[in-house]
């Protein structure tokens, strides 16, 4: 095929005297981008044209009964769907809509329907109702107007109250939300001991806020889209405009753009949607819920994520060291921060590697064992009917469903259960010949150490049962080449065209300063270079 193209092209390039074949594949090439770009013009205008007529036929109503009737017939008489008419002293009509549990009525009470019938009555009799004038009328501070159907459903099904006067084509949005929501409380999934104890919760306007207080910038931007054609989630995009990596924010708008689904109910749909690489064992969007570990990604130029009916906020683009690091480590002093880093990482490997070197020096490698303990553990395993590597498997399988239970149960019941789980299950095994004492050991500490980095719990449990098997079946020859393939894949990872083992591989100098050490943070004046190109000083030159 590939052949008959390039044929082609020569005969193109023979035919057409004086041009060469660089040439023509030049202005194919060219050709090809210019189709490219048509369609994709010619889709948008007919997209812009379909848009159009909807918002042409959906036009506000100039009677209230008209307007009533539209959304009755829009909401299928829905019970939540609250109508409330009343008429001025001048007889004008007016009609109330919004959804019951959305709003705060105590505001459409006091400062929507009573303010605008007692202000309508200094009105003079021949006074022309123009929005301006109703606007007036409503003690609330953020009232808009709108002409178009769609907007009024959208603002309604927000939690805003809208407002129709008859003879009036135009509908007035009230920011009237005011609905149960839970308090900023500390997240249980990232407890810290020195720091700030606050995190993020459902409503996306209070995590907006708690943004908004931690940096305190006009650069700050909060940019609002609407995902998912039925659930209609809030979402924004939040960056530090002449920090962010502004190739990393474009991508991130396409890819949110690219969305068309019924639902978004969490974060975890937007980054299946836009993450790299769907079906790797390593995230290249990471998340967190707390305010300030968000505040410190952005002002290294990263983009954030939040969505509505969520406390965990999307971070992009997301790399491999991010993921052994604390927002404690930036708080306590640089030596003890480091030695922190040195244990997570040590407890890191011991998690992965220790049940696979166990099963490879029992089965291929004894000479490497110290005569004593070989023997000691010949003695242990001298009854037990499985191979090592089936003794593992089987402790890791009940350590795993221990685990699990743990996690979906209630949290006063859960721990309980885990505990005495493991205390029974494990002296069990061992009492009834199942498995071997060693083993329980290795399957604790490799439980206990998986605890000590939760950003990689899931990946740390698919590796060691690759590294399980490849230990099992080929020894330390099989571990070695199950380390490098795992190493090739982290290199081969970006996040939105970052690296996902950037200040590693490619390395700049933060691998020094902000890795396994934690520098001084007046030695650190530049932003990571993997992230941000283009503003990278974030400190002056005289500080020390």
């Amino acid at each position: 095929m590939k052949r008959r193209k390039c044929l082609n092209i020569n005969k193109i390039s023979t035919a057409i005297s004086g041009a060469s074949l660089f040439k023509v594949k030049k202005n194919l090439y060219a050709l090809k981008q210019l189709i490219m770009e048509s369609e994709e013009i010619a889709a948008k205008i007919s997209q812009l044209i379909a848009i159009l007529r909807h918002e042409k036929a959906k036009s506000v109503f100039t009677t209230v009964t008209a307007n009533k009737t539209f959304f009755e017939e829009t909401f299928k008489q829905s019970s939540d769907l609250i109508f409330y008419e009343f008429a001025t002293f001048s007889g004008v009509k007016v009609l109330i809509v919004y959804i019951d549990g959305l709003v705060n009525k105590e505001i459409l009470g006091r400062d929507v329907i009573n303010s605008f019938i007692i202000k309508s009555k200094e009105l003079q009799t021949n006074t022309l109702l123009d929005s301006k004038v109703l606007k007036d009328l409503i003690a609330v501070a953020n009232v808009t107007e709108t002409k178009t159907m769609s907007t009024v459903i959208d603002n309604v099904l927000n939690g805003n109250t809208v407002m129709f006067v008859d003879k009036v084509a135009t509908a007035l949005l009230i920011d009237s939300k005011g609905w149960e929501r839970r308090a900023v409380a500390e997240p249980d999934t990232e407890t810290v001991i020195r720091g700030p104890r606050e995190g993020f919760i459902e409503n996306i306007r209070t995590n907006t806020s708690l943004l908004r207080r931690k940096i305190k910038s006009p650069n700050l931007v909060f940019e609002n889209i609407t995902l998912g054609k039925q659930t209609k989630t809030n979402v924004a995009i939040a960056y530090i405009d002449g920090i962010v990596n502004q190739s990393v924010l474009g991508e991130v708008r396409r890819r949110l753009n690219k969305i068309d689904t019924d639902s978004i109910l969490e974060t975890g749909y937007i980054e299946q949607f836009i993450e790299d690489s769907p079906f790797s064992v390593l995230a290249t969007v990471g998340n967190t819920q707390k305010p300030d570990i968000a505040a410190a990604k952005i002002l290294e130029g990263r983009v954030a994520i939040f969505c509505d009916g969520t406390p965990h906020v999307l971070t992009i683009p997301h790399l491999f060291i991010e993921t052994l690091q604390t927002s404690e480590d930036y708080y306590m002093r640089p030596l003890l921060a480091t030695a922190w880093r040195i244990l997570r990482i040590s407890a890191f490997l011991i998690s992965i590697f220790v049940p696979s070197f166990y099963v490879a020096l029992q089965t291929f490698h004894q000479e490497m064992i110290p005569t004593i303990l070989l023997l000691r553990m010949a003695g242990t395993n001298s009854d037990i009917p499985f191979p090592a590597g089936a003794e593992m498997f089987i402790m890791l399988g009940f350590y795993e469903l221990l685990r699990e239970s743990g996690i979906r149960l209630p949290r006063a019941v859960g721990s309980a259960i885990s505990i005495v789980g493991a205390l029974i299950v494990g002296e069990s095994a061992v009492n009834a010949g199942l498995v071997s004492a060693p083993v329980v050991i290795i399957t604790a500490i490799a439980g206990v150490t998986g605890f000590i980095v939760p950003a990689l719990s899931e990946a740390v449990m698919i590796y060691r049962i690759l590294f399980l098997i490849a230990g099992s079946v080929m020894g330390l020859y099989g571990i070695v080449c199950g380390i490098f393939v795992a190493v090739m894949h982290a290199v081969s990872l970006r996040s939105c065209g970052v690296p996902y083992t950037s200040t590693l591989a490619p390395s700049d100098e933060s691998v020094f300063k902000d890795f396994i050490f934690r520098f001084p943070l007046w030695t650190m004046k530049r932003r990571p270079e993997a992230i941000e190109k283009n503003n990278q000083q974030r400190q002056g030159k005289n500080q020390w």
